[in-house]
């Protein structure tokens, strides 16, 4: 057994925060954990890297991944500056997207090389935290075949994504993540092809529950199966 693994995860609840700031923050960390392999490497020391995992609720914005196409995009952006709606081209995979108020966005930065070195491994563990928290809530929900998210009644004419997820790594070390639709105003994705994936819907956990529900037990029950699903130990950041 490598003892030089980490599985502690430090989190943090950053709030509301625009986009960028989040982003910079990420990527702070993200270099940090890079620095300390590096110097590993060259050294032949033995630090331990450090695990990150951030909630964060950001103001309207609408992100297009690396890999995107600004067609997805269906307003001009001056309307969008007009509805006071941000806009960024960002470095995750994935298409387009929405982050809103009412939505749960939770970024791991984390060092893959403390647990597993298999994106897809990781992909499906972040799917399976969200598909966990929901069952919590009764709702059924499920993988969509070569599509990346969580989905429910997936391959039926009411197929409806609840939560996006896109990813970036480096040296094994992840950043970006998912975006969990709470109670999230879903007016917004008529402006974009969420995903670049004509035909679908989106939901939320309040639209499917036909109830409120408290944002604060969702992010409690993300941390559980976050614990669980990574065989890890949390620390919260004062």
């Amino acid at each position: 057994m490598n003892k030089n693994l980490n599985k502690n995860i430090i989190v943090y609840d950053l709030g509301v925060l625009d986009y960028n700031t989040a982003f910079n923050f990420q990527e702070k960390k993200l270099q940090e954990i890079i620095d300390i392999k590096r110097t590993n490497r060259n050294t032949g020391s033995s630090i331990k890297t450090t695990n990150y995992f951030l909630f964060v609720e950001h103001p309207p914005v609408i992100t297009l991944g690396k890999s995107g196409q600004e067609k997805n995009l269906l307003l001009p952006k001056e309307e969008l500056e007009r509805k006071k709606i941000q806009f960024f081209n960002t470095n995750r995979g994935g298409d387009i997207t929405f982050h809103g108020y009412g939505q749960i966005v939770g970024y791991p930065v984390i060092d893959l090389e403390n647990f597993y070195t298999d994106i897809n491994r990781y992909l499906r563990a972040l799917e399976e935290i969200v598909i966990s928290t929901l069952n919590f809530y009764k709702i059924s929900s499920k993988r969509s075949s070569g599509e990346t998210g969580v989905w429910l009644e997936p391959n039926s004419p009411n197929s409806r994504k609840i939560c996006a997820i896109g990813v970036k790594t480096s040296r094994w070390v992840t950043m970006h993540g998912f975006a969990l639709n709470v109670e999230t105003d879903l007016k917004y994705y008529d402006y974009i092809i969420p995903c670049g994936i004509k035909g679908k819907g989106i939901t939320s956990i309040k639209r499917e529950i036909k109830k409120d529900v408290s944002v604060k037990e969702v992010k409690e029950k993300i941390l559980e199966n976050l614990k669980k699903t990574f065989d890890a130990n949390l620390i919260f950041s004062v």
